[in-house]
């Protein structure tokens, strides 16, 4: 049950991380940015999660996506 919470947290994370950072991709490689920030950032503020619950895992998921991205824009991608 939660590897499907996090493929819908991290969709919709890889969503609004794309957006907040106008960068454009198919939805596989939003879904991916999306979990896989979800997966940084559920790791980097775990704290939260015990504190305020879901909301701070949306939180992070959305920071870790955004995270992922500047990553990806700043050593790798296509230039």
């Amino acid at each position: 049950m939660q590897v499907i919470a996090l493929i819908i947290i991290g969709a919709a994370a890889g969503f609004i991380a794309t957006r907040a950072m106008k960068i454009e991709t198919d939805i596989p490689t939003t879904i991916a940015i999306g979990v896989f920030g979800a997966i940084v950032g559920g790791l980097v503020l775990r704290f939260l999660i015990t504190i305020s619950g879901w909301m701070a895992g949306f939180v992070g998921a959305v920071l870790g996506a955004m995270a992922l991205i500047w990553l990806w824009r700043t050593y790798g991608g296509r230039r």
